[in-house]
């Protein structure tokens, strides 16, 4: 284990000196060097001491809920959605494709649950975040029973981001999208009208402002 441990650690030193984090290889790397037991943070823990840590890694069930005036950001911040033109797509690998304007994910089940966001090097920001399960959606738009993967795009345009995540963590829910954080509405800067909660990944898996969710097998 010690070994692995090791060869993980000198891979993401590598990876780090010659490109920047937002490799999807550098990503798996750290997420694979994260599968160690969870460290309790107790009450009380700085945000700061947090930023160079892995979510993957940290169990936050008594970390304090971070003022939502205090959220750090990065990327894209200024992007402005119109809903009367906006509208979440489910495409893909499904029976029934999906186009749905907001008021459709506002009646859809809730998910809400307490995620830290880590931005590494950055911030830390643990917000309680509610939205609809993708699980859910893609159940809805009758998704491949081979399906392995879920990738999310937003948003559209010049700036768009798009990220990749495996079934599995789709239908636990550990990966949803979000309307709301600190039970208000997504602030703009922050992905309105909906954005990624990634439990476990870094803060640049967390796509803001999705517009569209395609199934697939990889």
């Amino acid at each position: 284990m010690e070994k692995r441990r090791q060869f993980l650690k000198k891979s993401l030193n590598l990876l780090a000196g010659v490109t920047v984090f937002l490799s999807p290889l550098y990503s798996l790397l750290q997420r694979a060097f994260a599968q160690v037991e969870k460290i309790i943070l107790p009450k009380g823990t700085p945000r700061e001491t947090l930023i160079d840590k892995h979510p993957a890694n940290l169990d936050t069930r008594n970390l304090e809920v971070t003022a939502l005036e205090n959220f750090g950001t990065m990327g894209l911040s200024d992007h402005a959605e119109r809903l009367d033109q906006w509208c979440l797509e489910v495409t893909g690998l499904v029976g029934k494709p999906l186009s749905l304007k907001y008021d459709d994910v506002l009646a859809m089940p809730s998910v809400e649950r307490n995620v830290l966001l880590i931005c590494p090097g950055f911030f830390a920001n643990h917000g309680t975040w509610k939205g609809v399960s993708i699980r859910r959606l893609i159940e809805r738009a009758e998704a491949g029973e081979d399906a392995t993967h879920v990738t999310l795009y937003g948003p559209k345009g010049t700036h768009e981001n798009t990220q990749r995540f495996p079934i599995k963590d789709v239908r636990s829910e550990a990966v949803f999208v979000a309307y709301q954080v600190n039970g208000k509405a997504l602030p703009q800067r922050h992905g309105f009208p909906l954005r990624v909660v990634a439990e476990g990944y870094y803060g640049y898996d967390w796509v803001k402002y999705v517009y569209r969710i395609t199934v697939e097998k990889v």
